[in-house]
Formats: structure tokens, sequence, C-alpha cells
């Protein structure tokens, strides 16, 4: 079985001890693509870097509602020029956070705006995060068409957000939250059809069960997967085709 982490971020500092290790490893174990995700300016150069190093790796870039204090409209044009490289596949992670950034949802919606229509501009889809902002969220996607679509990563268990999402025509992507023993998993999941669902791991966040609290890795999107098998009643083989497919396909790989 091949796998694909469609939203790790091996930009992140806590790989900076042992990333070259973990990269080789999960490689060895299966995990035969992954998305390393920006979400700053900075960030996202440096998933770029790793992706032009590796294969198997690709990139996004984008600034995210957590990190709009670093946003200024030279960096927008910068991340434009980032983006047209070819291993960028996505715009992302942009959207809206209102569980962490409650006094600046203006800013955040204007900012969501503008890296959609930089999507548009370049033919790209999206990433999307979005915590606590699900009637905001679906607006702006309603008012604001993306071209190639996208995804809805981490996608937080909310049938309405997910049900609003797929009618969009948008994806619908699942990590380590799925696993989680109080997650009610099992309506959200269904709702999902299976040439539009992917699977994560949001690493080095959210280890899925029985892993949770510790460093994760793209080797957990296998346990991502089994969830999802057992939901579904189907085997863990198959929902690894269709999430395959499915990533390569939205991120025109």
């Amino acid at each position: 079985m091949e796998f694909f982490d469609s939203h790790a971020h091996y930009n992140d500092e806590k790989y900076d001890e042992d990333r070259e290790e973990i990269i080789k490893k999960i490689y060895e174990d299966g995990i035969t693509h992954a998305v390393c995700v920006g979400y700053d300016l900075v960030k996202s150069k440096y998933a770029l870097e790793i992706a032009n190093t590796h294969d198997f790796i690709y990139a996004t870039a984008g600034i995210s509602p957590n990190d709009i204090e670093d946003y200024t409209k030279e960096n927008l044009e910068e991340l434009e020029i980032l983006a047209k490289s070819e291993k960028i596949v996505a715009i992302g992670e942009i959207g809206l956070d209102y569980y962490w950034e409650k006094e600046n949802k203006d800013s955040q919606k204007q900012l969501f705006i503008d890296q959609i229509n930089l999507a548009n501009r370049l033919n790209k889809p999206i990433v999307i995060h979005t915590r606590d902002a699900t009637v905001d969220t679906i607006e702006i996607l309603r008012n604001n068409p993306v071209k190639r679509k996208g995804i809805f990563h981490c996608c937080p268990l909310n049938q309405e957000l997910i049900k609003e999402g797929l009618k969009l025509g948008f994806y619908i992507s699942f990590s380590g939250n799925v696993t989680f023993k109080n997650a009610k998993s099992e309506g959200p999941v269904s709702l999902v059809p299976m040439d539009k669902i992917l699977i994560e791991t949001d690493s080095p966040y959210l280890s899925p069960e029985p892993l949770r609290g510790t460093r994760n890795n793209s080797m957990n999107v296998k346990l991502v997967a089994k969830k999802i098998a057992e939901v579904k009643g189907i085997p863990i083989e198959e929902v690894a085709k269709a999430t395959y497919e499915n990533a390569k396909r939205i991120f025109d790989i």
C-alpha cells in the first residue's frame, strides 16, 4: 500500500534535530507522497526548499489566519512569486480562526479573500484552515468562487460545515482528530464520499490515538486511514487507494 499525507509541517522547528532522518523513514514506510504546508512567508519558503530536495514531497505557500501579524501587501507580492514554483501545489494554509484570533476578524477575512484571488490568478487550489468560523468561511467561499477548489484541512467534525463544503466542490481531509475517544467522528466521516476524502497528519501536531501527545509524523497517517476504514466498513487498502488518487487529483501531481 502507498499512502499520501496531504498535510504535514516538516518546516516546523520540532524537526530541527532529525528532519532528514524522519523524512527518510516515512518514505521507507510507504508514505510515497506528502505535502509540506506553509503558513507564513518564511515557512512557505522553507516548505519549498524541503520539497525541492525530496522528490516525493510537495509544498504549499500561504499566510494563515494565526500568522496575520506578519502580513503586508509586499508579503502577498512575494508569496505570489514564490507560489509560481512548480512544486508549490496549492495556496495555503489560509482561512479563518476565531478560536485563537478573535479581535481581527475583518483582517482575517480580507487576507483570506486576497489569497483566494491569488490562487485564482495562478490556477491553484487552496488549503483551508477554519476553526470556530464556519458561517464566515462558507460565506466567503460562496462569494469568492475558487476556480480549482481545494481542501478543508483537518476538517472540524462539524456536519454542517462538511455538507456545505462538499456542495461547493471541496475535498474534506481528516487527521488524527477522528481517532480521539470523544471525537464522535462516525457521522462526519460517513458524510464524505470516497472521491472527496483525504487523509493527513498535520505533523508534528495532532498525533492519533494511541500516540496522542507525542510528536506526530507521516507514518501515523495509516492510523487515520484505519479509522476511516472502520467507520465506512471497507478495507484499509481501499481507503489508501482512494485518498492517494484524490490527493494526486486535487494537487495535480
